[in-house]
């Protein structure tokens, strides 16, 4: 990939991550709920869901998913159906204080975190149809194409993992500050509608 356009894509992949989606809400909810240390393992699933929908678009089983209404449908039905289950989870959760999210009695292991972030990426077909669209435009098809799909996977994760870090940041400083039980309560309502309305906007997202 030549230095001018791999400058081209990584101006894009800024934009590409911090454009407010699932994964911003994902970071966001994570630092609420576990600080930014623990909730930041969410963001090294979200990173290996981009490096997932990368891969289906090299192996060209992202044109299959865009092309086929029956892979589109599985694909897009099961992440619509996950965000709606991590809202309803988030609404349900106990009005407790934040800073015990870290402690002993937290529930919700690193490894959990992880495979969540995985799930809300991976399981997107609006991502891979925007891969589809976007990726070519910075392919040089006369080189070699692995090679530049690493550079391309490699430039997103660095973009998400900044991007993500700051998300998760805000969230663990700004919105764990609050105690009071009520301000809790209103926090997790908040993050699980948000969850729910991108599952909505999933749902609605047609093939173009």
């Amino acid at each position: 990939m030549e230095p001018a356009t791999w400058i081209a894509f990584f101006a894009a992949a800024w934009a590409i991550s911090l454009s407010p989606g699932a994964g911003a809400v994902a970071a966001m909810s994570a630092g609420m709920n576990h600080g930014f240390r623990r909730g930041y393992t969410m963001t090294f699933g979200l990173v290996t869901g981009i490096w997932t929908q990368v891969l289906v678009v090299g192996v060209g089983l992202g044109a299959l998913i865009a092309a086929s209404s029956l892979a589109f449908a599985v694909v897009k039905w099961a992440g619509v159906a996950y965000l709606v289950w991590l809202g309803i989870r988030q609404w349900r959760a106990p009005a407790a204080p934040m800073a015990a999210a870290d402690g002993p009695s937290a529930t919700v292991s690193r490894r959990e975190l992880f495979v969540r972030g995985w799930i809300v990426n991976a399981l997107n077909p609006k991502g891979t149809v925007f891969l589809l669209a976007v990726v070519p435009q910075f392919l040089e098809l006369a080189q070699p194409l692995l090679p530049q799909y690493a550079v391309i996977a490699l430039t997103l994760a660095f973009t998400d993992l900044v991007v993500m870090a700051g998300y998760t940041a805000l969230a663990a400083r700004v919105l764990r500050a609050l105690q009071a039980p009520g301000h809790i309560r209103a926090m997790n309502r908040a993050f699980g509608g948000l969850f729910v309305a991108a599952g909505a906007l999933l749902a609605l997202f047609k093939r173009a």
